[in-house]
């Protein structure tokens, strides 16, 4: 019985390793266009910012923690850019009072993003 308790155990383990991600996937696009949703009113026409659309700011902002995350954003960010108010874009971070080390433009050097 215990030999039988012991393998189960030991498969039980090994299925859980080979489920856990072995590397941390950089945030995408996918997850940018959906922490933003709720503010393409604003980006579109201006007017008061969401509170809902501050909290996806603030949630992109504290899951691009390396160089990779951030410059994806950003890349993703400009890829966006068509069809929203380039002035109220690079104003929302302000508004919602997080810092980010780039200005949101499409003539933005993601690249140079640390």
């Amino acid at each position: 019985m215990a030999t039988t308790t012991v393998k189960l155990i030991s498969f039980l383990v090994l299925c859980l390793v080979v489920a856990m991600p072995m590397t941390t996937e950089a945030i995408t696009c996918g997850q940018v266009v959906s922490g933003l949703s709720s503010c393409l009113s604003y980006l579109r026409s201006g007017g008061a910012v969401p509170p809902a659309c501050c909290n996806g700011v603030r949630g992109l902002n504290s899951a691009a923690k390396t160089t990779a995350d951030r410059q994806q954003v950003c890349e993703c960010l400009k890829s966006a850019a068509a069809g929203i108010n380039l002035s109220n874009a690079s104003s929302l971070p302000g508004k919602c009072k997080v810092n980010i080390p780039y200005k949101i433009s499409p003539s933005t050097d993601c690249k140079s993003i640390k």
